[in-house]
């Protein structure tokens, strides 16, 4: 059986905000607590200690400039957008979460574990090369791809399934041919990217692949996407490893989204990718927190995420039922764009 490489420090609860704020420490200890009620039920665990990314490894994704500025905000307390504050420990922390998730990459490509589990704070995949947004300091789940790719990973995909387009992420990769970036996401919604269209530039045209969701889209919904979608570009792809930005904020309580995603839906999901792919990326899948801000939902999405891991345990695919005319169109739209690139 696969062992499951835990990530996790003190350092991330101490990124605090100045004021209430629904990206709060307390996300983390839902999170822990969900995984500690899924401990009976799932893989061994193999806990390792996280430690602070390199310059390097920032480098590969964020330019000079912005890492020099949030530099400067060590210590402080402020806001880099509207959305966005830093408080004392949030500099160190961001940079910590960055390199547990360069660390989890190296526990999966040495083979100490066969899939692995970030929880981090603050969440990254809205971060841009050159600058914060959305929650995000640092691009966590980019700056592992680009490990990967560093360690010798040919192809590396990355499964956001967050209820927010993960904007950052796709601009890191956006003309990367080797770094296939899936992302399902509420549309029209915040940032306001990721549209089916949003399909790459130059030699990573055709590695981008968007699936802008209606509101409303539940466990059914999404697992056509995933059926009709994802699997099969996943499939030819054939990535050595894969990494999910696994936010939980398209739950149907998240009081940020209009989803109606359920824990079910997410360990379908999960389930999918861990045990549907070819050769290359079996027992190399590695998840980070992203986004969930309903603190229940969040700790029993992840417990069940995990739980799905589990090849030993049985895993329920959502009934299937037809769809809502409005969520058909969404996959067609998406299907129609991407045949141009994929078999589908």
């Amino acid at each position: 059986m696969h062992a499951l490489a835990l990530f996790d420090d003190p350092l991330f609860s101490e990124h605090r905000p100045d004021g209430p704020h629904p990206e709060c420490p307390e996300r983390l200890d839902a999170a822990r607590a969900g995984l500690l009620k899924s401990e009976p039920h799932g893989l061994p665990r193999l806990r390792l200690s996280a430690r602070d990314a390199s310059d390097d490894e920032l480098g590969r994704v964020h330019d000079e400039r912005y890492l020099v500025s949030l530099g400067q905000a060590a210590g402080k307390h402020g806001y880099l957008d509207p959305d966005t504050y830093f408080g004392p420990q949030s500099v160190a922390a961001a940079r910590r979460a960055a390199g547990a998730a360069a660390q989890m990459v190296e526990a999966l490509l040495d083979e100490q574990a066969g899939f692995g589990l970030a929880l981090l704070r603050p969440p990254g995949h809205h971060a841009r090369p050159d600058r914060a947004m959305g929650f995000c300091l640092l691009n966590n789940v980019a700056v592992a791809a680009a490990h990967a790719r560093a360690r010798g990973a040919e192809r590396v995909l990355i499964v956001d399934w967050d209820v927010h387009h993960g904007n950052g992420t796709q601009e890191m990769f956006y003309a990367d041919p080797n770094v296939l970036f899936v992302s399902l996401h509420q549309f029209p919604f915040y940032p306001g990217t990721g549209t089916a269209d949003e399909v790459g530039e130059g030699e990573g045209r055709g590695f981008t692949v968007n699936v802008p969701l209606s509101a409303g889209a539940d466990d059914a919904v999404y697992a056509a996407a995933f059926d009709r979608v994802v699997l099969p570009v996943a499939a030819q792809f054939d990535p050595d490893l894969v990494l999910v930005s696994a936010g939980f904020d398209a739950h149907e309580r998240d009081p940020l989204a209009s989803m109606a995603l359920t824990e079910q839906g997410y360990e379908h999901m999960a389930a999918s990718l861990a045990h549907a792919l070819p050769r290359g990326a079996e027992g190399r899948l590695g998840l980070v927190l992203e986004g969930g801000y309903d603190l229940s939902a969040l700790g029993a999405s992840l417990a069940a995420t995990v739980c799905a891991l589990d090849d030993s345990l049985a895993h329920a695919a959502p009934a299937k039922r037809d769809l809502s005319a409005q969520h058909e169109a969404d996959l067609a739209r998406v299907m129609a764009v991407q045949s141009t690139y994929w078999k589908l």
